[in-house]
């Protein structure tokens, strides 16, 4: 397994300390990571923002720091609503395609998308089947530019292990590969030795994290007492949450997986968003990813 630290960490969208994506590569190499995942979005890996110009740049600076990019992230939501007239799908296709192209560029072996989120509990079939033939389309524009396509299990539409394998099977296509990971399933309260054995032999990619779970109380005057409301998460280092990683692991070992591990920090993460405290937070999982992966 090949440990992967994801840019969003250093994206500075949830008040953290940025990072160019130069110095975020830099970053990386000086904290042991062998790989790097870039935000296929600004304030990083912009489509509109990247010419073959800053292509090389940022490759050349990946050679020098002896630093594989491994995976470009895309942002998608296949099932958002829009009007009618407007080709959203297609523009969300010809992004995906935009960026295979920038991977491809970069030496990067994976694209990764989204699903889609819920749009009503009526609309589910046709979300699924929207989510479906999108990301078929995607894994074919991806494979014309020699990178595969990660779906990850983030959104609404087959979130889930078992749904996740059903949507796989769906798009059937030999280019779309899965990137499986154990928050969702850990947050849903599967069995996550299960899930990764399962998903394993169809991984390409999974992205790590963990989180501890902060209880959360609505209080009624009218009663003198509380409600109770679902747990807040805050990030924390691997190996400091609720999320069973060494279940996880374990499953994709005996499953046969092989591929990357990234780490990310999506979210405020404990101890603050200073640059100090996200290279601790990096490296401390670092050592937990190879740990786990033996």
């Amino acid at each position: 397994m090949i440990p992967t630290l994801f840019s969003v960490s250093y994206a500075g969208l949830w008040g953290q300390h940025a990072l160019s994506l130069a110095d975020f590569i830099r970053r990386a190499a000086r904290l042991g990571y062998p790989a790097v995942m870039l935000m296929g979005k600004r304030p990083h890996l912009s489509i509109l923002d990247t010419d073959p110009q800053a292509v090389a740049a940022l490759r050349g600076v990946a050679e020098e720091a002896g630093v594989e990019i491994a995976t470009v992230a895309a942002y998608t939501d296949f099932s958002l609503p829009h009007a009618a007239e407007v080709p959203l799908v297609e523009m969300q296709i010809g992004y995906v395609g935009a960026l295979a192209r920038l991977a491809q560029a970069l030496g990067a072996k994976i694209v990764r998308v989204f699903t889609g989120y819920a749009t009503g509990p009526e609309a589910t079939g046709r979300d699924w089947q929207t989510c479906v033939t999108a990301i078929r389309e995607c894994s074919a524009v991806a494979a014309e530019h020699g990178v595969v396509l990660g779906v990850q299990n983030h959104h609404d539409i087959a979130v889930a292990t078992e749904a996740m394998a059903e949507f796989l099977a769906d798009v059937d296509h030999p280019n779309c590969r899965a990137m499986y990971d154990p928050w969702s399933p850990a947050m849903n309260g599967e069995d996550l030795y299960r899930g990764a054995r399962m998903m394993a032999p169809h991984m390409v990619q999974t992205t790590a994290a963990d989180y501890v779970r902060l209880p959360r109380f609505r209080y009624l005057p009218a009663l003198t007492n509380y409600a109770p409301e679902p747990a807040m998460s805050r990030a924390v280092p691997l190996g400091e949450g609720f999320i069973d990683l060494p279940a996880f692991f374990a499953g994709l070992k005996e499953g046969g997986f092989d591929g990357y591990v990234a780490y990310e920090m999506c979210s405020p993460v404990r101890g603050g968003g200073s640059e100090a405290n996200l290279d601790d937070v990096a490296a401390r999982s670092l050592a937990k990813i190879r740990e786990l992966a033996g």
